[in-house]
């Protein structure tokens, strides 16, 4: 994990730098302890709280509830996530089969159930989870740079900050994954 830097780590596990080494034996652990900690909740979070069917909103907002509530908590995780994706080299596979393959696959599973009746054809589905992946992380992966370029002086990570991205997360979704009417769903099949 060379793109990421120890400093990040360690603020993410709430420990200072130079005490990381007296608990973790390498880099590589001490990271894996990041990602342990910060995506296993998500796994289960997307795991639990779906259905077999139409999306059911009261537990889409259950989800989105606990995934802002996590990634607040853990403000780091998700730009850690994004700097080990871009970075080439093995270590950067053992994390894709071990955390984000399964997570993807969970994600998958959960957008095929709702898919069909949302009007998506199966060749639009990696697409779409790559999309709701980003539309979710990207709040919190980018959220140093919000005040900024926004030129406010509102912190993205405050309690109303925070309902007013849960509310945007649900509405994105249901647009996304919630069921359309038969009379209005476009047809994708004839057009570039």
């Amino acid at each position: 994990m060379d793109g990421v830097a120890v400093r990040d780590l360690a603020r993410e596990l709430g420990l200072t730098p130079s005490s990381l080494y007296n608990h973790f034996r390498s880099k590589q652990a001490l990271y894996d302890a990041v990602l342990e900690r910060g995506l296993r909740p998500i796994a289960d979070l997307v795991a639990a709280a779906w259905h077999p069917g139409t999306l059911h909103p009261d537990l889409m907002r259950v989800t989105v509830d606990g995934l802002v509530a996590h990634l607040a908590a853990h403000p780091h995780l998700a730009r850690l996530l994004q700097r080990a994706m871009l970075e080439e080299s093995g270590s950067v596979l053992a994390l894709i089969e071990r955390w984000v393959a399964p997570l993807y696959g969970t994600g998958m599973a959960v957008i095929r159930e709702t898919a069909f009746e949302a009007g998506w054809d199966a060749e639009e589905l990696p697409h779409l989870a790559l999309g709701l992946f980003g539309v979710i992380f990207a709040y919190f992966t980018n959220s140093a740079f919000i005040q900024p370029l926004t030129r406010s002086n509102h912190d993205p990570l405050s309690p109303h900050a925070l309902v007013v991205q849960r509310r945007f997360l649900e509405k994105a979704i249901y647009r996304l994954l919630g069921p359309i009417d038969q009379q209005v769903r476009p047809n994708r099949k004839s057009g570039a």
